[in-house]
């Protein structure tokens, strides 16, 4: 039997369950026995709820059958070494950059990053130098980091210990990776990579080129979100000449729980032997199937399906669709949603799907879903939509006040209309995409400043910003620049 067809986490529990253990070891639902609200919900899972008992290995010292698992994960993308993350892409950006940077290195960040990337370099306490993406104006959204960008960054600050950059974007558009790579590389720079939303790119065309393919030092992808993958579950990819392996396990045990969730492990191995059994025939299946469903859309007036830009392309999975109605796309969200529709995400001009990776004769209601929105919106007369939207980048950025200095300054509330160049006191962070708007540290400029109206007026919910509902922003006080 090909060893890629093992589900070595899978079927270690399965014959665990199968021998009807009794329990006296944590976790206290003890199989699902001592839990009475709703139980057939959890039966089945609960039986594979366990923890590192006899035959079941140790994610924090894998020497069985989850080593096994990881090892099959590494010959899948032919990398140094694959690990399994059960708390999300999150731990692995934390790991990533700590095992990267240390106090007061310079880190070149692609702006339009997740916050665990900002995250792990306040705990490095680095000294972030933001690489400000280009902007679509069909899409009213920003894309990725132009190469030119990353030789300026390069140039204004050789001394970079590394380069973090986000590929795909939430949207699924990718951008020339491979020139930075190759750029970054010839300068001895490491480029860390949070491929969240692109775990399945290494099953190859039509699908964008997975950043581990182009030789990324390090890769973290969200296995749960394209994947078959239970939430939280995630993979990170080593593979580099100019970063310490060790390093990066040796922050995997800290920031991961050394209570790892056993079924998180299992979908994971199920992902892995998804992917790995992914064939040409699946390809073909799945892009018809996803022309037919947009092929639907495209015939609803209200909307329109926005096409990536060419010739690079995108990420076929995702589907981003535009108001041509007198919605905006929160409101557009909330009608889906009327018809039990659950899409990803909204901003105020487009709403996002996130389609299945289908094989070969699955089924999935794409046709059904198609239905329903062209009836739910058939009511919605179509407009001429003209708004302008600033693109607000400055190319090459650095916060107005380091992470030191940050942690001692007090802070106050002052109104939004007064904030413009104040120092930003407080992460603000419109989830999702949970791509922050202004950073703590940040000067505060009339362009955020009206992206952030925007967004309030339109709808969008934020994480940071306690005060934002009633107008008013957190800033370092008495200091303007």
């Amino acid at each position: 039997m090909d060893a890629q067809s093992r589900l070595p986490i899978v079927q270690a529990l399965m014959g665990h369950a199968e021998a009807n253990p009794i329990s006296f070891h944590v976790p206290g639902h003890k199989y699902g026995q001592i839990f009475t609200s709703h139980k057939e919900y959890f039966k089945q899972l609960l039986k594979l709820d366990v923890t590192e008992l006899s035959g079941l290995d140790d994610l924090h010292a894998a020497e069985g059958v989850i080593l096994e698992a990881e090892t099959l994960l590494t010959e899948v993308f032919q990398v140094q070494k694959s690990y399994f993350m059960i708390n999300g892409s999150t731990v692995g950006n934390l790991s990533m950059i700590m095992a990267a940077c240390t106090e007061g290195d310079t880190v070149l960040v692609q702006r339009n990053c997740h916050k665990s990337v900002l995250h792990a370099l306040r705990l490095a306490k680095a000294n972030p130098i933001f690489l400000e993406p280009e902007y679509n104006p069909e899409w009213k959204v920003a894309e990725g980091i132009g190469v030119s960008t990353v030789n300026r960054a390069i140039s204004l600050y050789p001394e970079a210990k590394a380069i973090i950059l986000t590929y795909p974007n939430y949207y699924g558009m990718v951008y020339d990776l491979q020139g930075i790579i190759d750029e970054a590389h010839d300068f001895h720079i490491p480029v860390l990579v949070d491929e969240a939303h692109g775990a399945h790119f290494i099953v190859g065309s039509p699908f964008p080129t997975s950043a581990v393919k182009m030789g990324a030092d390090i890769v973290v992808q969200s296995a749960h979100k394209t994947l078959p993958a239970m939430t939280m579950g995630a993979f990170l990819h080593f593979n580099s000449k100019l970063l310490f392996l060790d390093r990066v396990k040796y922050y995997l045990e800290i920031f991961q729980s050394s209570s790892p969730s056993y079924p998180i492990m299992a979908s994971l191995d199920v992902a892995r032997f998804y992917l790995a059994t992914y064939n040409y025939q699946d390809r073909l299946f799945l892009q018809e199937k996803i022309q037919q469903f947009k092929n639907l859309l495209v015939s609803i007036p209200q909307i329109k399906v926005l096409d990536y830009p060419e010739p690079i392309g995108g990420d076929l999975l995702k589907v981003t669709i535009q108001s041509c109605c007198s919605l905006n796309g929160y409101e557009l969200q909330k009608q889906l949603e009327a018809e039990a529709i659950y899409t990803e995400l909204a901003d105020p001009e487009n709403v996002l799907l996130v389609l299945p990776l289908l094989k070969t004769d699955q089924e999935f209601p794409l046709e059904t879903a198609a239905a329903k929105i062209k009836l739910r919106l058939a009511a919605f007369p179509t407009v001429e939509k003209n708004q302008e939207y600033t693109n607000i980048s400055n190319g090459v950025s650095s916060l107005a006040l380091d992470y030191k200095t940050m942690s001692i300054l007090p802070s106050r509330e002052i109104h939004i209309k007064e904030a413009a160049g104040e120092i930003c006191a407080e992460q603000i962070t419109p989830y999702p995409p949970g791509i922050p708007l202004l950073l703590e540290g940040e000067l505060i400029t009339e362009g955020k400043l009206h992206q952030l109206r925007n967004l309030l007026v339109s709808g969008a919910k934020f994480q940071g910003g306690t005060a934002l509902k009633q107008g008013r922003l957190k800033v370092f006080y008495n200091i303007r620049m």
